[in-house]
Protein backbone atom coordinates (compact mmCIF):
# COMPACT_ATOMS: atom_id res chain seq x y z
CA UNK A 1 0.00 0.00 0.00
CA UNK A 2 1.32 3.50 -1.13
CA UNK A 3 1.53 6.08 1.78
CA UNK A 4 -1.62 7.77 1.19
CA UNK A 5 -4.24 4.67 0.47
CA UNK A 6 -6.38 4.63 -2.26
CA UNK A 7 -10.18 2.98 -1.38
CA UNK A 8 -12.55 2.25 -4.48
CA UNK A 9 -16.09 1.87 -3.44
CA UNK A 10 -17.99 -0.51 -6.66
CA UNK A 11 -22.03 -1.18 -6.36
CA UNK A 12 -24.20 -2.08 -9.66
CA UNK A 13 -25.06 1.69 -10.36
CA UNK A 14 -22.94 4.39 -7.96
CA UNK A 15 -26.08 5.87 -7.57
CA UNK A 16 -26.07 5.10 -3.46
CA UNK A 17 -23.73 2.57 -1.56
CA UNK A 18 -20.62 3.09 -3.07
CA UNK A 19 -21.65 7.37 -3.26
CA UNK A 20 -22.82 6.87 0.78
CA UNK A 21 -19.40 5.31 1.19
CA UNK A 22 -17.03 7.96 -1.01
CA UNK A 23 -18.48 10.51 0.88
CA UNK A 24 -18.37 9.31 4.57
CA UNK A 25 -14.63 8.65 4.03
CA UNK A 26 -13.92 11.87 2.28
CA UNK A 27 -15.94 13.27 5.05
CA UNK A 28 -13.91 11.13 7.90
CA UNK A 29 -10.72 10.41 6.26
CA UNK A 30 -10.07 13.99 4.36
CA UNK A 31 -6.85 14.17 2.19
CA UNK A 32 -5.26 10.84 4.14
CA UNK A 33 -6.96 8.43 2.02
CA UNK A 34 -7.76 8.62 -1.92
CA UNK A 35 -11.46 8.11 -2.75
CA UNK A 36 -12.80 6.88 -5.85
CA UNK A 37 -16.42 4.85 -6.65
CA UNK A 38 -18.35 3.59 -9.40
CA UNK A 39 -20.24 1.33 -11.17
CA UNK A 40 -20.45 -1.79 -13.30
CA UNK A 41 -23.29 -0.31 -14.96
CA UNK A 42 -23.75 3.46 -14.14
CA UNK A 43 -27.16 4.93 -13.41
CA UNK A 44 -27.99 8.56 -15.09
CA UNK A 45 -27.98 10.18 -11.78
CA UNK A 46 -27.86 9.72 -8.01
CA UNK A 47 -30.45 7.90 -6.27
CA UNK A 48 -32.86 11.42 -4.84
CA UNK A 49 -33.33 9.60 -1.57
CA UNK A 50 -29.52 8.76 -0.81
CA UNK A 51 -29.07 12.11 -1.73
CA UNK A 52 -31.52 13.41 0.74
CA UNK A 53 -30.61 11.09 3.54
CA UNK A 54 -27.07 12.24 3.19
CA UNK A 55 -28.34 15.89 3.49
CA UNK A 56 -29.53 14.91 6.96
CA UNK A 57 -25.96 14.24 8.03
CA UNK A 58 -24.59 17.41 6.71
CA UNK A 59 -23.14 15.72 3.42
CA UNK A 60 -24.18 17.55 0.22
CA UNK A 61 -23.30 14.58 -2.56
CA UNK A 62 -25.78 16.61 -5.28
CA UNK A 63 -23.54 17.02 -7.38
CA UNK A 64 -21.85 14.05 -8.08
CA UNK A 65 -22.70 11.90 -10.65
CA UNK A 66 -22.24 7.99 -11.58
CA UNK A 67 -19.13 6.55 -12.93
CA UNK A 68 -18.43 3.92 -15.18
CA UNK A 69 -16.41 0.92 -13.26
CA UNK A 70 -12.69 0.69 -15.36
CA UNK A 71 -10.08 -1.65 -14.79
CA UNK A 72 -7.75 1.26 -14.68
CA UNK A 73 -9.43 2.57 -11.18
CA UNK A 74 -9.27 -0.98 -9.74
CA UNK A 75 -5.26 -1.47 -10.91
CA UNK A 76 -4.35 1.94 -9.17
CA UNK A 77 -6.67 1.34 -5.86
CA UNK A 78 -5.09 -0.26 -2.64
CA UNK A 79 -8.77 -1.67 -1.42
CA UNK A 80 -11.45 -2.28 -3.51
CA UNK A 81 -14.47 -2.41 -1.35
CA UNK A 82 -17.32 -4.19 -3.65
CA UNK A 83 -21.40 -3.74 -2.54
CA UNK A 84 -23.48 -5.96 -4.87
CA UNK A 85 -21.49 -6.29 -8.03
CA UNK A 86 -20.74 -9.79 -8.23
CA UNK A 87 -18.57 -11.15 -11.08
CA UNK A 88 -18.37 -7.99 -12.92
CA UNK A 89 -15.72 -6.48 -11.09
CA UNK A 90 -12.54 -6.95 -12.36
CA UNK A 91 -10.13 -9.43 -9.93
CA UNK A 92 -6.34 -7.97 -9.70
CA UNK A 93 -3.92 -9.73 -7.71
CA UNK A 94 -2.18 -8.13 -4.77
CA UNK A 95 -5.77 -5.72 -4.27
CA UNK A 96 -7.24 -5.88 -0.94
CA UNK A 97 -11.21 -7.00 -2.00
CA UNK A 98 -14.12 -6.52 0.76
CA UNK A 99 -17.60 -7.44 0.12
CA UNK A 100 -19.69 -5.17 2.10
CA UNK A 101 -23.34 -7.17 2.33
CA UNK A 102 -25.74 -4.26 2.13
CA UNK A 103 -29.27 -3.34 0.65
CA UNK A 104 -30.01 -1.92 -2.26
CA UNK A 105 -31.35 1.80 -1.84
CA UNK A 106 -33.13 1.68 -5.19
CA UNK A 107 -36.85 1.97 -4.67
CA UNK A 108 -36.52 2.20 -0.62
CA UNK A 109 -38.03 4.65 1.32
CA UNK A 110 -36.38 7.27 3.41
CA UNK A 111 -36.41 5.41 6.68
CA UNK A 112 -34.60 2.27 4.94
CA UNK A 113 -32.52 4.38 3.41
CA UNK A 114 -31.52 5.85 6.26
CA UNK A 115 -30.64 2.71 7.91
CA UNK A 116 -28.09 1.19 4.88
CA UNK A 117 -26.58 5.23 5.26
CA UNK A 118 -26.05 4.69 9.05
CA UNK A 119 -24.83 0.74 8.45
CA UNK A 120 -22.18 2.49 5.83
CA UNK A 121 -21.00 5.10 8.15
CA UNK A 122 -20.52 2.50 10.92
CA UNK A 123 -18.17 -0.02 8.50
CA UNK A 124 -16.32 3.70 6.74
CA UNK A 125 -15.33 4.14 10.88
CA UNK A 126 -14.00 0.58 10.84
CA UNK A 127 -11.89 0.56 8.00
CA UNK A 128 -10.47 3.71 9.27
CA UNK A 129 -9.63 1.89 12.38
CA UNK A 130 -8.10 -0.96 10.60
CA UNK A 131 -6.23 1.70 8.10
CA UNK A 132 -5.01 3.41 11.71
CA UNK A 133 -6.29 6.51 10.66
CA UNK A 134 -8.16 8.41 13.36
CA UNK A 135 -11.57 9.49 11.72
CA UNK A 136 -11.77 13.75 11.63
CA UNK A 137 -14.73 14.95 13.95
Amino acid sequence: MTSIPSVLFVCVHNAGRSQMAAAFLTRLAGNRVQVRSAGSAPADHLNPTVVNAMREVGIDISTESPKVLTADAVQTSDIVITMGCGDTCPYFPGKQYLDWKLDDPAGQDIGAVRLIRDEIEQRIRGLLDDLGIPARP
